[in-house]
Formats: C-alpha cells, structure tokens, sequence
C-alpha cells in the first residue's frame, strides 16, 4: 500500500525551530538528496527571505521544501505545505497541488487527527511524539507499539516525530514509520 506515493515523500524531515534548531540554512545543506526541510519559524521578522533562502537550496540539491502554515509563503515558493493538527488545507493550495504536485503534510497525536490527514488527502502524517522529546519536556510519548498501532491503521504514511535521534531512527522504521522528522538530532552539537 502507499508504495508509489512512498517513493516520492522525503525520509528525513528537518523541522526548523528558531529556538532549539541552529542556522536552517546551514543545517540543509547538510543534509542528504531525498531528504525534506519543513520551515516554521513563525514569528521570525525575516521568514520571507528565509523561505526564498530555502526554497533556493532545496530546489538546487535535490530536497523537498514544505513551509508550516502559510498557504501564500508555500504558494509563492512552490513548495508543500505543513498543516498543525486541526487544519485544513485550504482550496488554493489544493488547486496548484493537483497541478505541481506539492506535497501536504499534517500533525497528528493520535487517531482522529490521522483520520483527519487521511480525508484531507495528505501525503504525510507527522505522528509524535514517538519518544520522550525536549520540545515537549514532561509530554507523553506514544511509545513504539502505541505508533506502530496507528500507523497500521493510519490509512496515510506516516513520519515520526519527538525524540528522534540517530540510534532511535530504526526503532521508527520498525513501528512502521516511512519517514523520521527531527529537529535538534538534525541541529547544532551541543
């Protein structure tokens, strides 16, 4: 199942954080072809520049660029779009979707929000938090027979997100994650 839609969705996932994450720029680069940035950076004053910054580097090494929530910023680069749990991708961007291909990605904590991504026809579901993570300090995790349930019965492919690290990733594949998505396994050294 998936497998066709599987080849095309990156299976490594840089989220960018402004608080935790280092220079997004500098940690693309760094990364392999194949694998995928997702910016956020929300309240940053530059985030346009940022999003052209990466849009740049992506398309030039091969990566695919997803921008959270901003359907314009992700239209105006030509890149997916990253929706929190409870979003739903919004009609423009569903248009030129169909027409470049864009991918959809939506968080998820649990089956309703993966029922949600499933409807929405999202490419990827960011289910998290697998594992105890920093982001979310005293937050339960899922545990990996918990993710691996939901993946089973996700009916959308699914990344997993929250306490990634580079020892945990065949864990993740192991519950059944096609995708991992980190942000400080993929930041600076500390």
């Amino acid at each position: 199942m998936f497998r066709r839609q599987r080849a095309r969705l990156p299976y490594l996932i840089l989220m960018t954080d402004e608080r935790r994450g280092g220079d997004p720029v500098a940690l693309a680069r760094r990364l392999p072809r194949g694998a995928g940035v997702i910016l956020r950076h929300d309240a940053a004053p530059d985030r346009p520049a940022l999003a052209a910054s990466l849009a740049r580097l992506c398309r030039a090494r091969g990566l695919r660029f997803l921008v959270a929530r901003d359907e314009a910023l992700a239209l105006r680069h030509h890149a997916g779009l990253h929706l929190a749990d409870g979003m739903h991708p919004p009609l423009r961007f569903r248009l030129e979707r169909r027409r470049s291909g864009a991918l959809l990605t939506m968080a998820a904590h649990g089956p309703a929000a993966l029922a949600r991504a499933r409807r929405a026809g999202a490419d990827l579901a960011l289910l998290s938090p697998l594992l105890p993570t920093p982001s979310h300090p005293g937050g339960r995790a899922l545990g990996t027979a918990r993710f691996a349930a939901l993946a089973r019965r996700a009916g959308v492919a699914v990344a997993a997100l929250g306490g990634i690290t580079a020892h945990r990733v065949a864990a993740a594949r192991a519950a059944g994650a096609c995708s991992v998505a980190a942000i400080g396994a993929l930041g600076p050294p500390r």
